[in-house]
């Protein structure tokens, strides 16, 4: 098992960004932070959105070298649902035709105020 923190992506420190363990990453959480702050970014749900997936690539490749193409499954967490087309527009930008198994759930509420979160299952590119 490997516990993976890049420099690159925010955290709080009682979070890693992701573990490793029999080639599956299992990433945690991840914010449209500010690359290598714990703060928002400025801007909406789309900006966050897409701030997001660029953490999320980069804890990726902090993972082994994979990419969006090694995602199999992401769970997505907005604050109202009335976002949801948003997000589903600049997720599918960065996903393309073939994206991975998704859910979409609204939570009452996110860290630092967010208003969309995202958490995934890759595997390691060279497994």
């Amino acid at each position: 098992m490997q516990r993976i923190v890049t420099p690159k992506v925010g955290r709080l420190p009682s979070f890693s960004h992701a573990t490793v363990v029999d080639g599956l990453i299992f990433i945690s959480g991840t914010l449209g932070t500010k690359p290598g702050a714990p703060q928002l970014i400025d801007g909406g749900v789309a900006e966050q959105t897409e701030q997001a997936i660029d953490n999320l690539c980069e804890i990726l490749a902090a993972s082994g070298g994979a990419t969006l193409r090694d995602v199999v499954k992401v769970s997505v967490y907005v604050v109202d649902m009335a976002d949801f087309a948003t997000v589903d527009r600049v997720y599918q930008a960065r996903f393309g035709d073939a994206p991975p198994a998704r859910i979409t759930l609204a939570v009452a509420g996110l860290a630092l105020g967010a208003r969309v979160e995202l958490e995934a299952i890759a595997r390691r590119a060279h497994v």
